[in-house]
């Protein structure tokens, strides 16, 4: 089943040029890591309620294929760009295996 990383992080300020600055590199890098061998998808979101709130979805054929993700250049240029411009400077990774949908179930 496929392996996820769904990472929550805040903007440290509201401030226009640091939102547009945020923004622009999460598109730039899901532009880049969606082309990663055995990527199946990598979306970045920005919060309909808070435009400080950003998460990213990625999406992996295995935990493996991260090594992929981990081994292009463009990611030694991503945490020294984004994290500075980050609330507590931590983002909130967390790692899920996708349930298997394809299968009938029976609910009591």
């Amino acid at each position: 089943m496929v392996y996820t990383l769904v990472v929550h992080f805040r903007a440290i300020s509201d401030e226009a040029d640091v939102i547009q600055k945020l923004t622009n590199k999460l598109i730039e890098a899901s532009r880049v890591y969606s082309k990663d061998k055995e990527t199946v998808s990598w979306f970045v979101m920005q919060s309909v309620h808070d435009k400080r709130d950003f998460t990213i979805v990625e999406r992996y054929e295995q935990e493996s294929s991260q090594k992929y993700h981990l081994e292009n250049p463009y990611w030694k240029t991503f945490d020294p760009y984004v994290i500075p411009l980050l609330e507590g400077g931590k983002m909130d990774l967390r790692r899920y295996e996708e349930l298997d949908t394809s299968k009938d179930v029976v609910v009591e």
